[in-house]
């Protein structure tokens, strides 16, 4: 199955018009972004600590588990 046809399927089977009203704002906003327009609101000591996390993400030592995430912040993601 083609993405689009994929992705076509998946928003026929969602019933909740909040939440697809909710990705069709996500979507819209990132189709509607102009390449570089985040990256180019941040400051250069911003840019300078993105590109230093993004190399030491490389180094699975450096990462932690899903389920570490989810234990460290389980009280702001409990409803």
């Amino acid at each position: 199955m083609k993405t689009k046809e994929a992705f076509h399927k998946l928003i026929d089977s969602i019933e909740d018009e909040g939440l697809l009203n909710e990705y069709y704002n996500l979507i819209s906003r990132l189709s509607n972004s102009q390449e570089g327009e985040l990256w180019n609101t941040l400051t250069n000591e911003q840019k300078e600590e993105l590109m230093l996390s993004y190399e030491e993400s490389k180094d699975p030592k450096h990462l932690i588990s899903h389920e570490e995430v989810i234990g460290q912040f389980s009280k702001w993601l409990e409803k």
